[in-house]
């Protein structure tokens, strides 16, 4: 019933646009896969050696954050994306949704390419990106990757 409600809540979310839905920072603190190398995730092709989640632990975590899983409304993201070293454990996965404004999947996802580029570019460490995403990602587009100033202005002044 209480995944019901929430449902229910959630579509009128698709129609005004929402707050982001953030990480649970004690279940999804980020996690990455021991002994990830630079060369590893600079490696085109890398994250498909590695990517590894499957459905039943993706519901697993639709389940530990009360989501009743909407077709095309969600996914389970890694908070410290799998090209950053991030690992498929439960404690890197959280369901990331396509349908807030303005800070959903697709963002992130801009985000994630762009630390990656960084990273590898020499521009920033390994663990300075892990860090800053798992952090708070948004944070971290806002000083990384700031294509929407108003926006990263708005969100940094709520969390001041």
């Amino acid at each position: 019933m209480r995944n019901l409600i929430l449902a229910m809540l959630l579509m009128p979310s698709l129609a005004w646009g929402a707050d982001p839905i953030l990480p649970n920072s004690t279940m999804t603190p980020g996690e990455v896969i021991p002994g990830v190398s630079l060369d590893k995730v600079c490696t085109v092709g890398y994250t498909k050696t590695v990517r590894n989640v499957p459905q039943s632990k993706k519901d697993h975590v639709y389940e530990l954050y009360g989501i009743t899983k909407v077709p095309h409304q969600f996914e389970v993201d890694h908070l410290i994306s799998l090209e950053l070293g991030g690992s498929n454990s439960m404690r890197n996965l959280w369901p990331q949704a396509y349908f807030t404004e303005t800070w959903n999947a697709r963002v992130k996802d801009v985000l994630e390419h762009h630390l990656n580029r960084m990273v590898c570019d020499g521009k920033i460490s390994l663990e300075e990106a892990q860090k800053a995403i798992a952090t708070d990602w948004i944070a971290a587009y806002c000083n990384y990757d700031n294509k929407l100033p108003a926006s990263c202005a708005t969100y940094m002044e709520k969390v001041k």
